[in-house]
């Protein structure tokens, strides 16, 4: 017995080093592969039951898996969609066959890292055919709470959908000086007039037309200014807003707003300074600030200067690029400089990254050792962020691999010279029975 498991000992270590070196030889070819995760074999001991004076020996066997926790280094390239993460966990990819599937058949993989580009028909994807999956946007940029335990509410990425946006004006913040010399008794009463842009839902320029007109007083000085607005989309010559403002010209007051009186059918709302007007397209909040503040419509002495006039919205615009910030959240950028959510980009965890099983192209596929999955926000729980221009490099160790492979090379001719030593000892038996 002791010979024979002797010799079957040392083929035993022959069979494991040949996979140890298909392991490091896999790490050492696909050391500049982005996404790699080196491949690893750990030996284990075969203990036979011994009989009392001998010894048979058991032999070893291999077991490999993928070192899918380790962490990748980033490098920084020029492409905006090279995803990685950093830190921990996995980006939600498909194979092409997923593209076109329902959410219930749709396979899903996980890798570390992509280089994605547009397809011909707008999907983001590898040059390997790994397809990027998130969380659809609705039209104002929002995603909902999608659930966090399925693949149900992932869609792939498609950009192509997305080419032309426009944003409409929600908020203009009045910020103009009015003179205090036409407030004043004596006064020509000067009427100013300041033609506003703005953007309806279609992303067409519109205006308004302001108009200010103090009210001069017989003596002294009234402070008081009359705020007439007419839309030009509509009526141009109709008021869709009036307010009477005053203003404080104490020391303490600074040319501040002192009170606002709102037009029929018009509210101010004192807590954020605004009155709500609607437009023939849409309503906007008009900002002129809170009474007693600092505010963006003062009175001063001064000329009249409406140089803080700002506003929110964007005409339609071709789509430049697209995005990807740390939490994940895959942004269009439109040619106006326009800025819109499409997709957030979950980050995949797993209770043991070392279970996933790889399936080829740097992805991997959930198996009954990793756990089941669940999907974060970037950032959020134990994951990491997500990084933009960037890809993760292999985690195979050139220097750390050269050196496995002389100690396998070297315990390979060991265990080839335990078969050596063996067949010479059955030899030597032979040539004792002749």
């Amino acid at each position: 017995m002791g010979i024979s498991s002797a010799l079957n000992a040392g083929v035993a270590g022959l069979a494991v080093n040949a996979v140890k070196l298909g392991t490091i030889s896999d790490n050492i070819a696909n050391s500049q592969t982005y996404g790699y995760k080196r491949a690893e074999a750990d030996f284990s001991d075969i203990v036979l039951r011994q009989a009392a004076g001998g010894y048979s020996a058991g032999g070893v066997r291999a077991f490999t898996f993928r070192d899918v926790d380790a962490e990748s280094p980033l490098v920084g390239t020029q492409n905006s969609t090279d995803i990685a993460i950093s830190g921990r966990g996995l980006l939600p990819v498909t194979d092409i066959g997923g593209v076109n599937s329902s959410a219930s058949d749709r396979s899903l993989l996980l890798t570390s890292t992509g280089s994605f580009f547009a397809d011909d028909q707008g999907f983001l994807r590898t040059q390997s055919g790994l397809h990027l999956l998130g969380w659809p946007a609705d039209i104002n940029g929002n995603v909902t709470s999608p659930p966090r335990d399925t693949t149900i509410a992932l869609e792939p990425v498609r950009i192509n959908l997305n080419q032309f946006a426009a944003s409409p004006t929600s908020q203009i913040q009045l910020g103009v000086n009015l003179p205090a010399t036409e407030s004043e008794a004596g006064a020509a009463g000067t009427v100013f007039d300041l033609p506003i842009e703005y953007f309806d839902s279609l992303g067409r320029s519109q205006s308004l037309e302001v108009t200010f007109t103090p009210t001069v007083p017989a003596s002294g000085a009234s402070n008081e200014w009359t705020v007439e607005v007419r839309d030009n989309a509509g009526d141009p010559t109709a008021i869709i807003a009036d307010f009477t403002v005053t203003f404080d010209d104490s020391v303490a007051g600074a040319g501040s707003l002192a009170s606002v009186t709102p037009g029929t059918g018009l509210t101010y709302d004192a807590s954020t300074g605004s009155i709500a007007i609607n437009t023939a397209l849409s309503t906007i909040d008009l900002q002129i600030g809170r009474v007693g503040e600092s505010t963006p419509l003062t009175q001063l002495s001064g000329s009249f200067s409406p140089l803080s006039v700002t506003k929110d919205g964007a005409p339609i615009g071709n789509l430049n690029s697209i995005e990807i910030d740390e939490r994940g959240f895959l942004q269009a950028i439109y040619e106006t400089g326009f800025r819109r959510t499409i997709y957030q980009i979950p980050v995949a965890d797993v209770p043991n990254f070392n279970g996933l099983a790889a399936v080829g192209n740097s992805a991997f596929t959930i198996t009954q050792d990793s756990g089941d999955f669940y999907l974060w926000d970037a950032g959020d729980g134990p994951v990491g962020l997500t990084s933009g221009f960037s890809l993760a490099e292999s985690t195979t160790d050139i220097a750390a691999e050269l050196t496995q492979l002389i100690e396998t090379q070297r315990a390979y001719s060991s265990n080839a010279k335990i078969i050596q030593t063996v067949d010479e000892m059955l030899q030597e038996t032979t040539d004792i029975i002749r």
